[in-house]
């Protein structure tokens, strides 16, 4: 999906020559189901998962019927980490100035959505599984209805959570 130009860059901004949404694909990527939620426009979307989860909102992922069997064990996990593509976000920053930074960043030290790649990584809370209708219900959920599933893995504490992690300059 081609985004439309972005002509008003913060102070800072840089773009890539070339708009990755206009190159050729080098890797076949399909599409495993869509997320379901309340957010229809990026201006009431929670900004990451902290403020999904504050917002209260559950949401939902339907796996498309080919993909269902491969839910099957997933129901002994309390949390799911999700990866979905951001198909309404912008590709061309590869620096970027959010709004409340005080300085702009290369796109690899930011969790924006704006990226070569728009891929979103969700560790959410699965509250109820249905395999045969391939729906997984969640506690909350960062992205706008109808977003696009690319893979499901549990979430594994023993190896996924790091507790020492750090961001210097105060983000954790």
């Amino acid at each position: 999906m081609a985004t439309e130009p972005v002509t008003d860059r913060r102070e800072g901004e840089l773009a890539l020559a070339d708009n990755p949404d206009d190159m050729r694909p080098d890797g076949h990527v399909v599409f495993i189901g869509r997320i379901r939620s309340k957010w229809r426009q990026r201006s009431e979307c929670p900004k990451n998962m902290r403020a999904a989860r504050e917002a209260g909102e559950p949401a939902s992922v339907l796996v498309d019927p080919p993909y269902r069997a491969g839910l099957a064990g997933l129901q002994r996990a309390s949390h799911v980490v999700l990866l979905t593509w951001l198909d309404r976000a912008q590709r061309d920053l590869i620096v970027q100035k959010p709004r409340q930074a005080v300085e702009a960043s290369g796109v690899f030290a930011l969790r924006s959505p704006v990226r070569p790649n728009p891929i979103g990584l969700h560790v959410v809370r699965l509250l109820r599984l249905d395999i045969a209708a391939g729906t997984l219900e969640l506690e909350a959920i960062d992205v706008l209805d109808g977003t696009p599933l690319l893979d499901i893995k549990p979430y594994l504490p023993s190896v996924d959570s790091i507790p020492e992690a750090a961001m210097a300059g105060g983000r954790s």
